[in-house]
């Protein structure tokens, strides 16, 4: 494609808006069920160290704006829904949460700072190795953190925790960030691969969203049925089994009475 800047900067907005917005769904779930059950909270604290490790790369390469803003707002939300599976999954206090969540904040600010500081005058120099190594292992985090929440979806058997609509908007933030390097004069290939693997990991997720959660409901309700089918037998047999007694003794004094009529006369 052409160079073309605005169209560069436009696509690369829309993938960031996306990439803002995208975990706001999966906190406010979190937040409003009070639970993190089925969200695994090492695909949020390897995201969020994904986009630090991406941050250094985009400002390095001196990416457009929006690519650059994208990874600080990627990771600082990916932290933050962390803190809520440290909250609401582990049960630790609100101010232990809080702390952990501003502590990786900073640790991860000081890495990104110290790691720019440290390859940028080489990459200025002609080494380009310390830069691809960052962009190369961002790529590799994000592919890795999703692995744990394939696991969730395995033991639970459907999609329960992570917000479906926060993968669809994920998706969208990649495809958008992709098209945006199209427009670029040289297509950044380590940044164009980091975009896609999110699109596609996040796709299996949707997937089996789509197939494993229907399914799941129907078996919760056939066994719902299954139980209370089982209740109404047993009551059925209870109710049974008590007027089956009653009549033994109905006939019982019904003999007494007649043996004693007969003793009378």
């Amino acid at each position: 494609m052409h160079v073309n800047a605005a169209a560069e900067n436009a696509l690369g907005t829309i993938g960031t808006v996306c990439w803002t917005i995208q975990l706001i769904p999966q906190v406010w779930k979190s937040w409003r069920t009070k639970s993190t059950e089925g969200l695994s909270e090492w695909l949020m604290l390897l995201w969020g160290l994904s986009g630090t490790t991406m941050a250094v790369y985009a400002i390095t390469k001196d990416l457009n704006v929006p690519l650059i803003l994208q990874p600080h707002l990627f990771c600082t939300l990916s932290y933050l829904s962390w803190a809520q599976c440290q909250y609401y999954g582990r049960k630790r206090s609100k101010w232990t949460a809080i702390a952990m969540y501003v502590g990786v904040l900073v640790l991860s600010g000081g890495f990104e700072v110290g790691m720019i500081y440290a390859i940028k005058p080489s990459y200025h120099g002609g080494n380009i190795r310390p830069v691809q190594f960052f962009g190369i292992f961002s790529s590799v985090l994000i592919s890795l953190a999703l692995l744990p929440q394939y696991w969730e979806i395995y033991k639970y058997k459907e999609v329960i925790g992570i917000s479906v609509l926060f993968m669809l908007v994920d998706m969208l933030g990649g495809v958008f960030s992709d098209l945006s390097l199209a427009f670029k004069e040289e297509f950044d290939i380590i940044a164009g691969v980091t975009y896609s693997l999110v699109v596609a990991m996040d796709a299996v997720v949707v997937v089996c969203a789509f197939t494993l959660n229907p399914v799941a409901k129907r078996r919760r309700k056939q066994t719902a049925i299954a139980e209370n089918t089982d209740v109404r037998d047993n009551t059925i047999e209870g109710g049974t089994g008590v007027e089956r007694q009653g009549g033994i003794a109905l006939r019982a004094r019904e003999s007494s009475v007649t043996a004693d009529a007969s003793e009378r006369a």
